[in-house]
């Protein structure tokens, strides 16, 4: 990250400049018919795995038949976790309205969009630590929620969709220290059963996250890349994000700017392979040919192909910017995006329903309490 560094103050002033105009942007987006659904319901969850205290809402959509499915308890529901784009500065989790009611019709599953903490005031990395405890509490309340917990995808949009491959890296992280604190404490100690470890209650009861798959929405995915050296990539300079954005957000996110760039909860395009290859055996990316971030995008699909041996279904959508499905025009909405979300919510139906591919993907072990 080269150049001066603002101070955090007028970052923090430009970021609610900007996201004030952003909201206004997201409106005349949700103008444009049909118009997309209002969550069904919100649930407000501490944040556990950050240093940082603070909570994060997790907005609700859900199928029609959810409410008498859950109260019966006849029926447990897929869910596919969402996470919003913006450069991890702007935007919330009700941008991806559209996408979420796509996975509701098409997928037949509940849909969670996570309105993670933002930058400057939360930088890197908060936002994946966020995520892991979003995808911890959707595991452990699965039950209560209706939802299957061995059907859980992740998916999302720009730096959502960074963190649809950094928040299951994080994740591993933090059940294997969970479970070694475990193992610690049933050494140590017979009379006790529990522990205080990063905010969250211990006990010796074991249960697994599946994370059956992944959508990603044009991810920026190495950030060992230079801002210069990615533009040099891009085939269109005049349909490129401007420095006025790609600046804020990398100096309000990217702290301290000394950090190492190739640290994989930031850059999963270079993370270590045994890290890639703990990732969801299914993997749908969609990148954009007028994007800085194709170049870095097709590097990553290669890697965990032929690398980490993932299947990944792979569509470069021809002739759009970056962020091309929330163009604001209130007229109409963008040609094609709902015939690339029928897409990507076919491909999430094959992964959620078969027992095949649910068994392929990794196994994440944790505590519940």
């Amino acid at each position: 990250m080269a150049g001066p560094q603002r101070p955090r103050w007028v970052l923090h002033v430009q970021a609610q400049f900007w996201r004030a105009l952003m909201a206004i942007g997201m409106l005349l987006h949700r103008l444009a018919a049909p118009r997309p659904p209002a969550p069904s319901f919100t649930r407000r969850i501490p944040a556990k795995t950050s240093p940082r205290e603070g909570e994060i809402t997790l907005h609700f959509y859900v199928p029609k038949d959810y409410d008498v499915h859950r109260r019966l308890g006849d029926k447990k529901f897929p869910v596919v976790i969402n996470f919003h784009g913006g450069g991890f500065t702007l935007g919330n989790a009700t941008d991806d309205a559209r996408w979420a009611s796509a996975v509701v019709r098409e997928v037949n599953a509940v849909c969670v969009s996570v309105d993670y903490r933002l930058a400057p005031e939360h930088p890197f990395p908060t936002a994946v630590e966020d995520g892991v405890d979003a995808v911890i509490y959707i595991a452990e309340h699965a039950e209560e929620l209706g939802l299957d917990e061995n059907r859980i995808a992740l998916s999302g949009f720009s730096s959502g969709a960074n963190m649809s491959f950094t928040v299951p890296l994080r994740l591993q992280e933090e059940l294997e220290a969970e479970n070694l604190e475990i193992e610690e404490i049933s050494r140590s100690t017979s009379s006790s059963t529990k522990a205080m470890s990063s905010g969250r209650t211990l006990v010796r009861s074991q249960k697994n996250i599946n994370i059956a798959a992944i959508v990603a929405w044009y991810p920026p995915t190495d950030y060992t890349q230079t801002r210069e050296q990615r533009r040099q990539t891009c085939s269109r300079m005049d349909q490129e994000l401007p420095a006025l954005f790609t600046d804020l957000f990398d100096e309000s996110y990217l702290q301290p700017p000394t950090m190492d760039m190739s640290n994989p909860y930031l850059s999963p395009g270079v993370a270590p392979l045994s890290m890639l290859q703990e990732l969801p055996q299914d993997i749908i990316i969609y990148t954009c040919e007028w994007d800085m971030l194709l170049a870095e995008g097709e590097r990553f699909k290669r890697r965990l192909e032929d690398e980490a041996k993932k299947h990944v279904i792979y569509h470069m959508v021809p002739g759009v910017p970056h962020g091309w499905d929330k163009a604001p025009n209130p007229i109409k909405p963008t040609p094609g995006v709902q015939h690339h979300y029928y897409q990507a919510c076919k491909e999430l139906r094959r992964c959620l329903k078969s027992e095949r591919r649910l068994s392929a993907g990794p196994r994440m072990s944790m505590s519940v309490t």
